[in-house]
């Protein structure tokens, strides 16, 4: 059973809205309440999770949220590299995450665009994405991050720790792959660690990227950003730094594996190559011997000689011996 995502289907942009209390909790919120909302109490957060394609949101974000429109535009387009920076006293980033929907690929990345000013977290995706439901579910149980910076903080991680599931499902293949056969199965493995390779090459393309992104979040955020939301985010940024790590290594796993295949695969094709150049280096001679024998010419030796037959075999046969021996010798067999 696949895990629940920030899937809806609304009539409004809005996926879901909570309203953190400051103290790890959130109530629900919707989209007419969201327009005018305002703080009811010291620490509380808005957080309004909207799906980008939807009609009105670039306008939505201008006119609601006095949003510069190039800023905007960012929060809504499809360039989707991860990156981040500060404007003024509000916090605009792109991060990915990995793809679970179905059918798709590892190195087929998500992105999530967010903007907030402390007060108001807007989080904008374009596909389904599990990462923001399991906050959701940690505020509905009242153990979630209290405050904005800590749910910015708080979404990074978990979009990176989905990382490991795919590196180690990436490992545990490459595991199988070494202990099988590699003469029956030398195709499928050979298309299974090319499928590794994509992956591991995919997503270094995306995450290298977002730990540039995550630094400049750590080094630019504004005020409200915490000291201890920027641990946080050192702390991330390390864990990204080692799955990188471990792809690095996931990748070079692959590509030793594959060059042991077709070595391999080469060495067999060479030796049935050498095998079949040693037998025809052997019936050469004694196909010239009976090919010299079966001209019709006169003067054919042994033509009226009823033992000559068995002598033309006797012959080849200890020429095919002396063949083998010489070629024994010079350590071609």
């Amino acid at each position: 059973m696949s895990e629940p995502t920030d899937h809806a289907e609304t009539r409004t942009p809005l996926l879901f809205g909570r309203v953190l209390d400051g103290q790890g909790g959130a109530r629900e919120i919707g989209w007419e309440e969201a327009q005018d909302w305002q703080p009811g109490a010291p620490g509380e957060v808005l957080w309004l999770h909207i799906c980008r394609t939807r009609a009105g949101v670039r306008d939505w974000l201008e006119e609601q949220l006095h949003i510069p429109e190039p800023t905007a535009e960012l929060l809504t387009s499809d360039q989707t590299r991860p990156r981040a920076f500060a404007e003024g006293e509000t916090l605009v980033g792109t991060l990915r995450g990995i793809n679970f929907n179905p059918g798709a690929e590892p190195e087929d990345m998500i992105s999530m665009q967010l903007w907030c000013d402390g007060r108001r977290l807007i989080t904008l995706r374009r596909y389904p994405l599990q990462t923001p439901r399991e906050v959701v579910a940690m505020l509905d149980r009242g153990d979630g991050p209290p405050d904005a910076g800590a749910t910015i903080t708080m979404l990074a991680e978990l979009l990176i720790a989905r990382m490991s599931q795919s590196i180690v499902d990436m490992n545990h293949v490459l595991d199988e792959l070494e202990d099988m056969d590699s003469e029956e199965h030398a195709e499928d493995m050979l298309k299974r660690i090319s499928t590794i390779r994509r992956n591991c090459l995919g997503l270094k393309r995306h995450m290298a990227p977002q730990h540039e992104a995550l630094e400049q979040i750590s080094k630019d955020a504004p005020y409200w950003f915490e000291e201890h939301d920027r641990r946080e985010i050192a702390e991330s940024i390390a864990r990204l730094r080692r799955y990188l790590d471990d792809i690095d290594i996931s990748k070079e796993s692959a590509l030793v594996l594959q060059d042991e295949l077709r070595a391999r695969s080469l060495a067999s094709s060479e030796h049935a190559t050498y095998m079949l150049t040693i037998v025809a280096g052997i019936f050469l001679p004694l196909s010239f011997l009976t090919g010299l024998l079966g001209i019709n010419v006169g003067g054919m030796p042994g033509m009226d000689d009823p033992d000559a037959f068995w002598a033309v075999v006797a012959l080849c046969g200890l020429l095919f011996i002396a063949l083998i021996v010489v070629f024994r010798r010079l350590r071609w067999l």
